[in-house]
């Protein structure tokens, strides 16, 4: 099973993604994870990654498609990748070479507004950093780790995050929709748990029909 999941930051992909690869146990590729351990881990990748991300610019293309490509595996979830057509472009070739197609792609759908309310009240663990809703108590219950803020969680950076994202990130509807017939619209206003009934209802359709 390969799936690829869109949506602006804050729509929960990431939150889904954990909970699709421990269901049908596949592989969870989150770019967003894997450059922020780059950059805690000061690389010669996360250093040129961090000068982008402090300014809710999007990392270039290639060194983003060189990481997944060298992590990928034959079944997977895709959090945060592709973000742009020419990533999107570039995992085509891929899987193409590996024989590999992908079953989804699922579009988390949520109105801006309440994105900005999303990302400006969660918590993240600053040391393993999982995302948690406002309001949560205690440490990571993960990891033990201490609650704060991510430095990128501001009102103005997360609407630069978003118009970056109307610009690079959401012509891929088109492209997997026109282009590859693929494309799967999700509602994102719902509890968590309603979204991955349905998100699982229609893989488990797709797999059915495979």
């Amino acid at each position: 099973m390969r799936i690829v999941l869109l949506g602006p930051p804050g729509s929960g992909k990431g939150t889904q993604a954990v909970r699709l690869s421990e269901h049908y146990r596949v592989q969870h590729v989150s770019t967003g994870d894997i450059l922020r351990d780059e950059v805690a881990r000061q690389t010669e990748l996360g250093k040129q990654a961090k000068s982008f991300m402090d300014q809710g610019e999007l990392v270039p293309d290639q060194l983003v498609v060189d990481m997944v490509a060298a992590r990928l595996k034959d079944s997977f979830v895709l959090d945060g990748f592709p973000r742009s057509l020419p990533q999107a472009e570039s995992l085509d070739l891929l899987l193409k070479e590996k024989n590999l197609p992908l079953t989804a792609v699922f579009n988390l759908d949520v109105p801006e507004e309440e994105i900005v309310r999303r990302l400006t009240k969660r918590l993240v663990c600053l040391a393993c950093k999982a995302v948690f809703p406002s309001g949560t108590q205690g440490a990571c219950a993960k990891c033990g780790g201490k609650l704060g803020k991510r430095g990128d969680d501001k009102p103005e950076t997360i609407r630069e995050r978003l118009r970056v994202y109307r610009q690079k990130t959401k012509p891929l509807e088109d492209y997997y929709h026109h282009r590859q017939g693929l494309l799967r619209q999700i509602p994102g206003m719902g509890a968590p748990d309603e979204i991955f009934k349905l998100l699982t209802q229609q893989l488990d359709s797709a797999k059915s029909k495979n």
